[in-house]
């Protein structure tokens, strides 16, 4: 990865954007894809779009969410002190002593997340699993009227913790589920306008995934795609006790290439391409089952309309829904790669149709 590609993640993991606020994200998003594509424009919702060969065809749709969780202003005390609840899937257990900061009118303003300290808390209460409600947020006002000055109800925060990378090319970030699957998306289409695909290829960043895949079903629609890839992180399982219990997920390890899913989530001729495309390319990558329908963009590809030929890459992910997931970078390009192989080998006679 170059030093403008690792700006450019950089700039777009440090966004402030949980679901329903993404705008500052998608437009670091479009505006790197600006740079390369035939046009850029959102929507309603606050998808991104960016399409690459306009007039090809078939219409390809890669999509990548770039809402991340987060946590929401949801009442102030007379003290000034905030109560919120999740937006999105939170362990309760990670948020009390974190910084958050908080998106207001005027700007970000930092906040800390509250609890009693352990010394004054009960032996039962010792023992018991926090409950968000049993925290609140101090942001050192004097009181309500002073809080009321600085924040509004409804004002979304995230933990304050940004972008670092750590040893044997493994990058940190709060928000890689799944901005960095817009940003796989992204990158992928930048190589295939080197490419001369026949197909269009739209990519979207969507919006609102974690509370329900909301983005890609409208986008999706809008498109009215053909072929769809989706993008999203998925379990590293390369961890202490997870090895012998993966709840299902598998042996996934990071550095070892991105996973492509199998399952009736998935259409079985375009998962024979991706592997063929990053084996033919010396690409490597995992294959993970996933029996269901998956809970990520796929699902929501795969339904739209009539029905899409809908393929989904994993990045492999540790702690996700933390506010330090870890992914490999070497993994992250692979996944752009194999999409951009797969879909130049995709032409306006191509089927995907199962008889």
């Amino acid at each position: 990865m170059d030093d403008n590609t690792r700006a450019f993640l950089k700039r777009l993991m440090e966004a402030v954007c949980p679901t329903g606020y993404e705008e500052d994200a998608a437009r670091i998003w479009r505006q790197e894809a600006e740079g390369f594509a035939d046009r850029t424009w959102s929507d309603v919702h606050g998808n991104s779009f960016a399409v690459v060969n306009e007039a090809g065809s078939p219409r390809v749709m890669l999509a990548g969410h770039i809402d991340e969780i987060g946590l929401m202003v949801t009442h102030i005390d007379k003290n000034g002190f905030l109560s919120f609840r999740p937006i999105g899937g939170w362990d309760p257990q990670i948020l009390p002593g974190q910084r958050v900061r908080i998106r207001t009118d005027q700007g970000i303003l930092i906040g800390v997340v509250g609890r009693k300290a352990i010394h004054l808390l009960e032996k039962e209460a010792r023992e018991k699993v926090v409950k968000v409600k049993q925290l609140w947020v101090d942001i050192g006002a004097r009181d309500k009227e002073e809080a009321e000055s600085l924040v509004r109800i409804g004002d979304p925060m995230v933990v304050d913790h940004g972008f670092a990378t750590l040893r044997n090319d493994i990058a940190l970030a709060r928000a890689f589920d799944d901005r960095i699957g817009a940003f796989v998306v992204l990158e992928a289409a930048r190589r295939l306008k080197d490419m001369n695909p026949d197909a269009a290829v739209y990519v979207v960043g969507t919006v609102q995934e974690e509370i329900g895949l909301r983005g890609a079903i409208t986008s999706a629609f809008g498109i009215d795609p053909q072929v769809g890839i989706a993008v999203d992180v998925t379990h590293a399982t390369d961890i202490p006790d997870a090895a012998s219990d993966t709840g299902g997920e598998g042996d996934i390890a990071m550095g070892k290439g991105p996973v492509i899913t199998r399952g009736p989530n998935i259409n079985r001729l375009l998962f024979d391409r991706m592997v063929n495309a990053a084996e033919a390319e010396k690409i490597p990558y995992q294959v993970q089952g996933a029996p269901r329908g998956t809970g990520t963009d796929a699902n929501a590809l795969q339904l739209t309309r009539a029905g899409v030929a809908t393929g989904l890459i994993g990045i492999p992910n540790r702690y996700m829904h933390s506010p330090c997931e870890l992914v490999h970078l070497g993994d992250v390009e692979a996944a752009s790669r194999i999409i951009a192989h797969t879909v130049a080998g995709i032409g306006a006679d191509s089927s995907f149709v199962l008889d």
